[in-house]
């Protein structure tokens, strides 16, 4: 293994602060693990209070982020659809949904006992210009919406969206920030940013200190109110994830995430601790596939010894605290297009990857820049070792925090570390292997691959596109469009009198709570 290994104390220091990070930046979002109607109890008074890193941007419908932050946004608006905890598409605000023969007609049906918080009618026509303020408003969520050429509004509760293309995400979208309903009326509104008129379960009190303290208290008028047991939810931002865990001991949240070294400590002080084993996926992001800035990443025999470079059980144990799961997969390991066969393609031999760089004309190596961020300083050593001992150098420039999604898009890196939120495998797809996704800066394509992603486009039947996507994952293991070494998870801390529910990756919402004995 990495002699730099030995140093495991303070890099282990390090990664868990790196993990902190991803568990921040992922735009992770499964499924929301809470039953649909009924809560985990009778009390209808409880108190929930959560330590989060980071306070939302923006409440604006249009400039919404996923991880997090939706603790927040999801409480407050109403989203068109659900994800349940099978990773299935559910009713919510839409009691239903239809598409056309030909996949480019979606027609929904609303609920008639939607309400803002306002006490107005939530209608179609406010669905409608939520969502296309969404598809004309630069932010995170428009360019899921790139395909949507129009939407109308037919009826009061009819909304009608019109595709240019078959887009098989398009419903997990409308199950998250892209599928939030806002208030026509007020979306223009300066006090959208953060006091929007809410659709949700819940509505922001006077008591909130905007990045510092969100409270929110329970809409009884909310059509689905009986699934919410928490009368009070309160968000508080906590930066330092030591500090979390002082606030959990104080009483001052009653759940939080905390650190793999923190767990017994946690345990033996009576609060209940739950694993998500998967929450991310730590990828070294080979973006440079056509070989533009370093020719060798065009050769898969290349990317085949990267793969090889990495001993990924180490990695977890030394540097994860076993949270986490060795993996040659971006796939949720929940979802269909994981494939346990697949997990032996890769196995650590640096002598079989050198000579593999051999066979591909690089014997004598090659050398690469790839950016130092708030997400792979704490892996750098073990990446910069790992390489070295196949013969790729990796000089590492530092890019500020601010910067560090847009250090992928700049094109200067062939090759990225990163943390990618698990989430449905259309979403993953179109996040990392589409000519627009976020993480295939270079815009690689392969005839093959498109051809893939076309009968996926097409195919109406959740099994059969699961069968695809799982054909999918096996050609980016085989083509080793990247290298990722593991799944990594999460712990969560919740103080007796709660629960937390989801036992996979979550779109994180209050949700994933629930009331237990005391």
């Amino acid at each position: 293994m990495f002699p730099v290994l030995s140093r495991t104390t303070s890099l282990t220091r390090a990664a868990v602060a790196a993990v902190a990070v991803a568990a921040l930046l992922s735009t992770a979002a499964c499924s929301s693990s809470a039953p649909a109607s009924e809560p985990t109890n009778s009390s209808r008074n409880e108190e929930l209070s959560i330590a989060v890193q980071a306070q939302p941007a923006s409440l604006d419908p249009a400039q919404l982020a996923e991880g997090q932050q939706s603790y927040i946004w999801a409480s407050i608006f109403d989203t068109l659809l659900m994800v349940d905890k099978d990773n299935k598409i559910r009713p919510n605000a839409a009691e239903s949904w239809k598409y056309s023969d030909d996949l480019r007609t979606l027609t929904l049906k609303l609920r008639s006992d939607l309400k803002f918080s306002s006490g107005d009618a939530v209608t179609s026509k406010d669905v409608a210009a939520t969502l296309e303020r969404t598809r004309t408003t630069p932010g995170q969520q428009q360019p899921k919406l790139a395909k949507v050429s129009s939407i109308s509004a037919p009826d009061a509760s009819t909304v009608v969206i019109q595709l240019s293309a078959p887009e098989p995400s398009l419903l997990n979208y409308l199950a998250q920030a892209t599928g939030v309903i806002g208030d026509a009326d007020t979306l223009a509104s300066d006090t959208t940013k953060l006091r929007p008129t809410g659709s949700g379960p819940y509505v922001l009190s006077d008591k909130t200190v905007d990045g510092t303290e969100y409270v929110m208290e329970r809409r009884d008028d909310y059509w689905n109110a009986s699934a919410y047991p928490f009368k009070t939810v309160k968000v508080k931002v906590i930066q330092d994830r030591t500090a979390q865990y002082n606030a959990l001991q104080a009483g001052e949240v009653k759940a939080a995430l905390i650190q793999a070294p923190q767990r017994k400590q946690a345990e033996g002080a009576g609060f209940a601790v739950k694993e998500v084993q998967a929450t991310a996926a730590l990828v070294l992001v080979l973006a440079d596939r056509k070989g533009e800035l370093v020719p060798a990443l065009a050769n898969v025999k290349v990317r085949e010894a990267i793969n090889m470079a990495f001993d990924r059980a180490q990695v977890v144990k030394a540097l994860l605290n076993g949270l986490g799961k060795p993996t040659v997969q971006v796939f949720d390991p929940n979802s269909g297009a994981y494939d346990p066969g697949l997990e032996d393609a890769y196995s650590f031999d640096p002598a079989k990857a050198r000579k593999l760089l051999a066979e591909a004309g690089y014997a004598d190596g090659f050398s690469m820049t790839m950016p130092s961020t708030v997400i792979s300083q704490s892996f750098e050593p073990v990446i910069t070792q790992a390489l070295s001992d196949i013969g790729v150098k990796v000089t590492w420039e530092p890019v500020p925090p601010q910067n560090t999604a847009s250090s992928i898009a700049s094109k200067k890196y062939p090759a990225v570390l990163w943390f990618y939120g698990l989430n449905s495998a259309g979403r993953q797809v179109g996040d990392m292997y589409a000519p627009e996704a976020f993480l295939n800066p270079f815009k690689w394509q392969d005839p093959e691959f498109d051809k893939l992603l076309q009968s996926i486009a097409t195919e109406p039947d959740d099994t059969a596109r699961d069968a695809l996507y799982k054909k999918v994952n096996e050609y980016t293991v085989k083509q080793a469009l990247n290298a990722p070494i593991a799944y990594v998870g999460t712990l969560w801390a919740t103080a007796p009198g709660i629960d937390f529910l989801p036992t996979g990756v979550v779109l994180p919402t209050v949700r994933d709570f629930g009331v237990s004995g005391k």
